[in-house]
């Protein structure tokens, strides 16, 4: 009878599957994914690796690598992502929480509010995250996706927002009530034309509505742009995430309809993230 591997052994022979499939990264992969499969935090890998592998654990950590190996994301793999310092359950029907996203959530807390909408709620990362750090806040929440819709309530319960957020299904403002002192939106802003140029892993495997507008990247932006001024407070703002190329042309329809002091941020790596301004007092 073949002696199980010990955990260690395990783990270089998936490390090396990994790396055979050009997966970047393959032994932090490998050693997540072993945690999973064990039902451990990863910190605690190192304690179980002289250990021989479980039968059970070793067909799960089996059926984990050869899913990562064709690229499936570790954070589906895991059913959850880490955001803001927050994990979030995510799946393959809502985009991936990133960390670029922080840049609108520190630039929505640099000043306070009380009610927010957030257009295109996905997982609900960014509505949860905000009533999280601002617990006097409620919001509003909405997606056409009723699959992202039924994500974000359970990150809402998950984070124990739920009883101040409120998730409906709507396109962009079709279904929206009232006004909110901040609205914000993580839209579809990669070109038609730029998917094909995405990494493997998010063109196959995150929702192609969430990416893409299926035209120039901007079409979100129209829309918000068109429909904010009659949901948004006076001295109200707005953010929301762009495209590293897209602040000018997000800038100038926010100042054409009305915005002012209008402004670019930067993610921590020095690109244009975020597209902010206010509604006049």
């Amino acid at each position: 009878m073949t002696e199980a591997p010990t955990a260690a052994q395990a783990m270089v022979a998936a490390t090396a599957r990994l790396r055979a499939a050009g997966v970047p990264d393959p032994a932090r992969d490998a050693r997540v994914l072993l945690a999973h499969a064990a039902r451990i935090e990863a910190s605690r890998v190192t304690l179980i690796a002289p250990e021989e592998l479980d039968p059970d654990i070793g067909e799960r950590y089996d059926q984990l690598i050869a899913l990562r190996a064709i690229r499936v994301p570790v954070s589906h793999l895991l059913g959850e992502r880490e955001f803001y310092g927050r994990r979030f359950k995510v799946s393959g029907e809502v985009l991936d929480p990133r960390p670029e996203t922080e840049t609108l959530i520190e630039a929505a807390l640099a000043q306070p509010f009380d009610r927010v909408l957030d257009l295109g709620v996905g997982s609900g990362c960014i509505l949860v995250t905000l009533l999280a750090e601002m617990p006097t806040a409620k919001g509003l929440g909405s997606d056409l996706s009723e699959a992202a819709c039924l994500q974000a309530s359970a990150n809402a319960i998950l984070h124990r927002v739920e009883a101040r957020a409120e998730i409906i299904c709507s396109d962009w403002f079709e279904a929206v009530r009232g006004t909110y002192d901040l609205i914000v939106s993580n839209p579809p802003y990669i070109a038609l034309d730029e998917m094909p140029g995405l990494d493997v892993e998010v063109r196959e495997h995150e929702p192609e509505m969430a990416l893409t507008d299926y035209g120039d990247g901007l079409q979100a932006y129209r829309k918000i742009s068109a429909r904010m001024s009659d949901h948004l407070a006076p001295g109200g703002r707005v953010l929301v995430e762009i495209g590293p190329t897209q602040g000018q042309a997000v800038s100038d329809m926010f100042r054409q309809a009305g915005l002012v002091d209008v402004t670019v941020m930067q993610d921590l790596d020095g690109r244009d993230r975020v597209v902010g301004g206010r509604s006049i007092t």
